[in-house]
């Protein structure tokens, strides 16, 4: 069964990947919305409200939410993304959230779950100025290359926001429910914490962006 009209889009629930699914949408025929998860922290509270998300969109091309699995924390240890200790706050440096081969992870993943399904096309919502090393355009290419080769599929991966900075991410999905997107690494209850950098970054994109942020924080910023 042939799915050259379809893209599987990896999924986090977070601002960007949350409006690239929408942008998709009329783009293509089919879009498979896919969530790896890995045993880090914050999951069962990202598939909250990446599921409500999801369920508001209400559009026909939009695939059921696939779930897949593909355990880390064997290899991260003790590393804060598995334990929420030590979790990286408000003022800490840029790459304090790296997570070390992320994105290859994710992208395997989905690349055999494209090829299974004849799905040529992967998207990701990765941002201009993203300086990690599994995030840089040359890696993109050369694991569409070596995913292509392995499964004998060809495999495309897109990233189209990689000129885009998350400010305009919202402007460009200021009609869609952003309230119902979670970017938070130390999350309270069902709530963004309001104290982690990514909480901190959520915020100033927001007042960037000149749009009152409607994101519940447990503690306000």
């Amino acid at each position: 069964m042939s799915e050259s009209a379809a893209a599987c889009v990896l999924t986090s629930g977070g601002l960007d990947s949350a409006v690239l699914v929408a942008e998709l949408l009329p783009q293509y025929a089919r879009v498979f919305p896919v969530y790896v998860r890995s045993g880090l922290r914050w999951e069962e509270v990202e598939l909250h409200w990446l599921q409500r998300f999801l369920n508001h969109l209400r559009d026909a091309r939009l695939e059921p939410l696939t779930i897949m699995t593909l355990p880390i924390e064997d290899i991260y240890g003790r590393h804060w993304s598995v334990t929420g200790d030590g979790v990286p706050e408000r003022e800490a440096a840029w790459d304090s959230v790296y997570l070390p081969g992320r994105n290859l992870i994710l992208l395997a993943k989905a690349a055999v779950f494209c090829a299974l399904r004849g799905v040529s096309t992967i998207a990701l919502g990765l941002l201009e100025g993203n300086p990690f090393p599994d995030a840089t355009p040359s890696f993109l290419s050369l694991m569409a290359q070596t995913a292509s080769q392995g499964l004998a599929h060809p495999i495309v991966i897109l990233a189209p926001y990689r000129g885009l900075s998350k400010h305009e991410i919202i402007r460009r999905g200021r009609h869609l429910p952003l309230d119902l997107t979670f970017s938070c690494i130390s999350p309270v209850g069902h709530h963004h914490c309001g104290r982690c950098s990514k909480c901190a970054e959520r915020q100033q994109a927001f007042a960037q962006a000149g749009l009152l942020d409607p994101t519940a924080y447990a503690h306000a910023p």
